[in-house]
């Protein structure tokens, strides 16, 4: 994690930023429209995740969570037609502490294939990329309108 700084955290070391992610997918073609995915994932962070709570002006608190977090991913396609789809995700964070400020990642999103590209366009409340920032960290609440907007174009050679 490069994104912890060493101002804020003055005894950091390099084995603080490391997190190791293991997931089982199980996914299953429904029929020629559908498929869908159950991910169970198992997080460990050598530094835990820390949410901030402002009791008042002058008293902050802060939470760690566990090193070792459990989370389950949902994930669905629709196919649209023959070159669009719709994607959803959701990732579920099992032992959350109660008084964190991350939430649940939903993602939606759409795929355009254009024969040697594939464009996506991926609405979500998680803005990392990576797992462990993924479905643990979501920023965003959508009951707030506070969503991130993502873009990714691949090529088939």
């Amino acid at each position: 994690n490069t994104a912890l700084e060493k101002d804020l955290l003055p005894n950091l070391e390099f084995q603080d930023r490391l997190a190791y992610t293991s997931q089982i997918l199980v996914s299953r073609k429904v029929n020629n429209n559908l498929s869908v995915l159950l991910a169970p994932t198992f997080i460990h962070e050598n530094l835990a995740t820390r949410s901030i709570e402002n009791v008042d002006e002058t008293t902050v608190i802060f939470h760690d969570e566990d090193n070792n977090q459990f989370a389950i991913g949902l994930g669905a396609r629709y196919k649209l037609g023959k070159r669009w789809s719709l994607n959803m995700d959701y990732g579920a964070h099992l032992n959350r502490n109660d008084n964190s400020n991350f939430k649940n990642p939903l993602s939606i999103g759409i795929d355009l294939e254009t024969g040697g590209h594939v464009f996506q366009m991926h609405f979500t409340n998680a803005q990392a990329m990576f797992e462990e920032g993924f479905l643990i960290q979501g920023q965003g609440d959508w009951g707030d309108g506070d969503f991130f907007f993502g873009f990714n174009l691949s090529r088939v050679f």
